[in-house]
């Protein structure tokens, strides 16, 4: 991936994280942004150690300007936006113990305004300095398809991230696709599941190897990395 700029949202902690530091290794330029601009130093400091290539942003998915100024910044570093992995996300609860109905509209509407206004700001103001064949990849689960008690407004945040990526496959040029790795050890699961440097060559196969079509506007899942890479 040499020459190529990668851009990486919630770049601090969890799948994000791990995502970053995948690319950089396989000699990508990459962005990363995050709220927490010390764990941000402490990854570039990492990626700089290894030998990669990570500028550290601090930023906020649900600030526009922000989100702006990170896609003008990544455009004047590295050229055109080859990559984007929007991963910021939150979940305020212990999954499988947020009951829809008790969830409070503060709780809601943050989740909401991160997970899924967020990944509408980061797409939106990456367009205009993507590349023609850019891919942008969307985490999301099967909590976003398939009901699931004690989930709330994480479930509902991600059902309406996959609408946001329907839509903009259906507008863009640029390929847009959902990539489901299945449940992956994060401080969103409570530490539940598959290793995150396992989930992260997932989104490196799907950023260069997986076929565009049947990314774009669809959902990659584990099973589909798996027949592809096996």
């Amino acid at each position: 991936m040499d020459d190529t700029t990668v851009v990486v949202t919630g770049a601090s902690r969890g799948i994000g994280r791990r995502v970053a530091a995948a690319f950089a290794a396989e000699g990508a330029r990459v962005v990363a942004c995050a709220r927490d601009d010390e764990a941000l130093d402490e990854l570039a400091a990492d990626v700089a150690e290894s030998g990669g290539t990570l500028l550290a942003e601090r930023a906020d998915v649900r600030d526009e300007f922000d989100m702006e100024r990170l896609m003008e910044r990544a455009a004047r570093e590295g050229g055109r936006i080859d990559t984007l992995v929007a991963c910021a996300g939150v979940n305020h609860g212990t999954p499988g113990e947020m009951p829809t109905a008790e969830e409070s509209y503060a709780r809601f509407d943050d989740t909401m305004r991160t997970n899924a206004r967020g990944v509408f700001a980061t797409v939106k103001e990456a367009v205009p300095h993507m590349a023609d064949d850019a891919r942008v990849l969307v985490p999301s689960g099967s909590v976003a398809r398939e009901a699931k008690a004690g989930m709330g407004a994480y479930a509902v945040s991600k059902a309406a991230a996959e609408a946001l990526v329907r839509g903009f496959a259906a507008d863009l040029k640029q390929t847009v696709g959902v990539v489901d790795p299945g449940l992956v050890a994060t401080d969103l699961t409570g530490g539940r599941g598959r290793d995150p440097d396992d989930a992260a060559a997932m989104f490196v196969w799907a950023a260069t190897d997986a076929d565009a079509a049947d990314l774009d506007g669809e959902i990659l899942d584990l099973r589909a990395w798996e027949t592809a890479t096996r």
